[in-house]
């Protein structure tokens, strides 16, 4: 965690999140467990620094309606159980130590990562050994993203169909937060931070989301200040980190050796104008 991280996170919580962690006060509020999920905060260079890819979901979404996000969502069964021959890249028990989790999850969690971000932005981290696939955009690739999103087709699936390998090269782990135990959808989410492959354009895919946008970390922290993209708190916290940045081959070097640790925010209310969200570095955590 760094300095540059956004320190106002309460001004970012929905009212019904703060009603919620009241519930909970009072012992009403049964806590619901965390699905394990993952997100890629994917990035490019810019004329100005670095951009971040944000989606913002629909407003009729479960789940963080009209805030804008990162590509991301839960680990399908079938994500566990890609195997060795459609994989590139640093191994799955070479993942389980940044990720905290065993080599199995390690690999769903990865593979998570890869298939959400082609069904919400297009893009495909995938490859052969030293290649990138270099286009997308296609009415059979558009076919597949669908397939991937209806469930009718894996990601292993695919990559075998196209005789492709996930590229785990291409990620790197940068966060891990856990879902307030105020919220009733809770997810164990860890963060990924990619290059867009040089060939490829996101394209605005419909679906969970109603705008897609690159922008720079700072320019969005500062439109969340003014009331314009709502955020929750993960995502600010680490557009924050990432605005210290100037470059994406920055990032990947910074993502080699970053220290995750799981971190699980409380939220402590009193009376109307009493809300804090605390981080386990933070006193009275």
């Amino acid at each position: 965690m760094t300095d540059s991280a956004p320190q106002d996170l309460a001004a970012a919580l929905p009212p019904a999140m703060i009603e919620a962690a009241r519930a909970l006060a009072r012992g009403e509020l049964q806590v619901a467990a965390p699905r394990p999920a993952a997100t890629v905060v994917l990035l490019r260079d810019g004329a100005e620094g670095i951009e971040a890819y944000l989606l913002r979901r629909t407003r009729t979404m479960a789940f963080a309606a009209g805030f804008f996000v990162f590509p991301g969502g839960s680990v399908d069964p079938r994500d566990l159980d890609l195997p060795d021959s459609a994989w590139a890249g640093p191994p799955p028990e070479q993942w389980a130590g940044p990720l905290s989790a065993d080599d199995r999850l390690a690999r769903g969690l990865v593979c998570a990562a890869v298939r959400e971000t082609f069904e919400e932005s297009g893009v495909l981290l995938a490859g052969s050994p030293g290649e990138v696939v270099d286009d997308t955009s296609g009415d059979d690739w558009e076919a597949d993203r669908l397939a991937l999103l209806d469930r009718s087709l894996s990601l292993a699936e695919l990559l075998r169909r196209r005789g492709l390998a996930l590229r785990a090269d291409l990620l790197r782990a940068w966060a891990h937060w856990i879902t307030p135990e105020v919220e009733p959808r809770r997810y164990d989410t860890r963060f990924f931070v990619a290059a867009l492959p040089g060939q490829q354009r996101t394209r605005d895919v419909g679906g969970e989301a109603d705008r897609v946008v690159w922008m720079r970390p700072q320019r969005a922290l500062d439109g969340n200040a003014r009331g314009e993209v709502a955020m929750l708190p993960p995502t600010l916290f680490n557009l924050g980190e990432l605005s210290a940045y100037r470059t994406v081959e920055e990032v990947l070097a910074a993502g080699t050796s970053r220290d995750i640790r799981p971190v699980l925010p409380k939220i402590l209310v009193g009376d109307a104008d009493d809300v804090r969200f605390l981080l386990p570095h933070d006193e009275g955590y």
